[in-house]
C-alpha cells in the first residue's frame, strides 16, 4: 500500500534507503537517558530525515510506489500504536516482560528509553546513537548489531501494559491502582485450557512485527538489554506466516491446519468497525480514561495436534471448520467473502454448515454482533520426544472491551466448538494498549501524567 492510499488511523508506509547508523562525535563515553529522550523530541525527526532520506514520521508525502519491500517503514509516532492497523508484516516476535524494580520513577524511565530506541530502530537505525561497533572500547555497545546493513523491513513495535503492574497480590505497585481499568483482568480459565504459567500473563508486552525475523528479533532483543536492573522477559514467542490480514490490500493466508484464517477479520479500511470494535472510546470507563483511544490485546498460544488433524478425511476437515480449504468459501455456497448461511439444511436434514462449525461457532451474528482485529501467526517450536510437532497459532487479537468481544466467545468455543479437539490453549494473557505516542512523548504518558 502506498502513501496515496493512506487510511485514517493507519500509518502510511514510505520505502527509502537507510545509511548507516551515525558516528559518534569524539571522545563520548556513552549515551545518558537524558540524552536519549532529547532525541525523541525534535532531535529525533531530525534524525529521521538524515536517516531515510524523504521521509518524515507520520508524513503523508508522495513515495515511491515499487520500492523494495524490505526498506518499507511505519511512522512511530501517530494517533495509534503502530502494529494494530498496519499491514501485517510476516513475522513476529512477541515478548511479555516481569518488572523488576519497585521504582516508579525508573519505570517510567523504561518506558521513556524504550519509546526512543524504539523510534530508532523502526526508522532502520540502531538502538542507540554511538552504534553496535563504536564508542569506548572497554564498555558494552549501545546496540547488539546482528541488524547492521539489514533495511528496516518495515518494523513495528507495539507496547502494552499487563493487569499486574496495577496490582500484584493486592497491593499497589506503582501507584496506578486507582487507574486500572475493570475490563483490564487476568483472563478467566476457560474450559479445556492447559495453560503454562511460564507462558502466560506479564506486567508489560512488546510485539516486533517486520518482514525480516532478525529485525524483530534484533528490536526485542535490543529492548530486553535496555530494561536490565527494571525488567525482565517472563517469556516470548516467535512466530511467522501470518494467520490473518488488517487491510483489503492483503490476501487472506492460511493457518496450519491448511485453512484460509481470518477471512471476516476487521479491516483498516472500515473505520466505523474499528471504531466498534478496536479502539477504546473516551468515558468507557473512569479509572481507565488514559486508555482512550488505545485497545485491549488478547493473546492465546493455541496448541495444534497436527499428526491427529492430517489423518482426517477432507469432508471431515471441512466440516469442522465449516468452509472449503480450496477457497475458503462457506459450505452454505458462495465465494470465500460470502456470508454463510446457517439455515440450509442438508439432504441428511441435518444444517450444511454444522452447529459445531467453526465459523458457525464465531460469527458475529452468533456473537451480539462483535468482531475483532486479528494479528495471529504461525508458530513451530520444535518437537518433542514423540516426533510430534510443538506447533500452532499464536493468537493476537486487538478488542475494544475483552468482556464483550472475546470472553464470552471463548467461553462458547471451549463448549461446543468442534475444533477444540484439535487445538489445546497452552498461554494466555491481556494487555492494554495505550494510545498512539506524540513526538517529545514516550508511550503511556498519559497513565502516569
Amino acid at each position: 500500500m502506498t502513501s496515496t492510499q493512506h487510511v485514517r488511523g493507519q500509518p502510511a508506509e514510505t520505502e527509502a534507503p537507510v545509511p548507516p547508523p551515525p558516528e559518534p562525535a569524539p571522545g563520548r563515553s556513552g549515551v545518558s537517558r537524558r540524552g536519549l529522550l532529547g532525541a525523541a523530541g525534535a532531535g529525533l525527526a531530525g534524525l529521521a530525515v538524515g536517516a531515510a532520506a524523504g521521509y518524515a514520521a507520520g508524513s503523508e508525502e508522495s513515495a515511491p510506489t515499487a520500492a523494495a519491500a524490505g526498506t518499507r517503514t511505519y511512522p512511530f509516532y501517530g494517533e495509534h500504536q503502530a502494529g494494530i492497523l498496519t499491514p501485517v508484516q510476516d513475522r513476529l516476535h512477541f515478548a511479555a516482560f516481569d518488572v523488576t524494580t519497585d521504582s516508579r520513577a525508573e519505570l517510567v524511565e523504561l518506558l521513556k528509553d524504550w519509546t526512543v530506541a524504539a523510534a530508532r530502530m523502526t526508522l532502520g537505525l540502531g538502538a542507540g546513537e554511538i552504534g553496535p561497533t563504536s564508542g569506548p572500547y572497554g564498555a558494552p555497545p549501545d546496540d547488539t548489531g546482528e541488524a547492521i546493513g539489514l533495511p528496516p523491513a518495515g518494523l513495528t513495535i507495539t507496547f502494552g501494559f499487563g493487569p499486574r503492574l496495577f496490582r500484584k497480590d493486592g497491593k499497589d505497585r506503582f501507584g496506578l491502582a486507582d487507574q486500572q481499568p475493570a475490563a483490564l483482568q487476568r483472563l478467566p480459565h476457560f474450559p479445556a485450557d492447559k495453560l503454562d504459567p511460564q507462558r502466560s500473563d506479564g506486567d508489560l508486552c512488546v510485539q516486533a512485527c517486520a518482514d525480516d525475523p532478525q529485525i524483530a528479533v534484533h528490536a526485542v532483543r535490543n529492548l530486553a538489554r535496555l530494561a536490565f536492573g527494571r525488567a525482565a522477559i517472563r517469556w516470548s514467542q516467535l512466530g511467522f506466516g501470518r494467520t490473518s490480514s488488517t487491510s483489503t490490500s492483503q490476501a487472506t493466508p492460511r493457518n496450519l491446519m491448511g485453512f484460509k484464517d481470518g477471512t471476516m477479520n476487521v479491516k483498516a479500511e472500515d473505520p466505523a468497525a474499528t471504531d466498534d470494535h478496536v479502539w477504546v472510546p473516551s468515558g468507557a470507563d473512569s479509572k481507565g480514561q488514559w486508555l482512550a483511544g488505545g485497545s485491549y490485546l488478547v493473546v492465546r498460544r493455541i496448541n495444534m495436534t497436527i499428526e491427529i488433524w492430517d489423518r482426517q478425511p477432507l469432508s471431515e476437515q471441512e466440516r469442522i471448520i465449516g468452509r472449503t480449504k480450496a477457497e475458503g468459501a462457506p459450505l452454505s455456497g458462495g465465494g470465500e467473502f460470502s456470508q454463510p448461511d446457517f439455515a440450509i439444511m442438508g439432504s441428511d436434514d441435518e444444517p450444511i454448515v454444522a452447529t459445531d462449525a467453526h465459523v458457525r461457532m464465531v460469527h458475529p451474528t452468533n456473537n451480539g454482533g462483535a468482531k475483532m482485529l486479528r494479528r495471529g501467526y504461525n508458530f513451530v517450536d520444535g518437537s518433542d520426544g514423540l516426533g510430534r510437532l510443538d506447533a500452532g497459532l499464536f493468537f493476537l487479537a486487538y478488542v475494544r472491551d475483552p468482556r464483550t468481544h472475546f470472553i464470552p466467545i471463548q467461553m462458547k468455543l471451549g463448549l461446543g466448538d468442534g475444533l477444540s479437539e484439535y487445538v489445546q490453549h497452552t498461554g494466555s494473557a491481556l494487555f492494554a494498549i495505550p494510545s498512539g505516542i506524540a513526538q517529545g512523548g514516550y508511550v503511556g504518558q498519559a497513565l502516569f501524567a
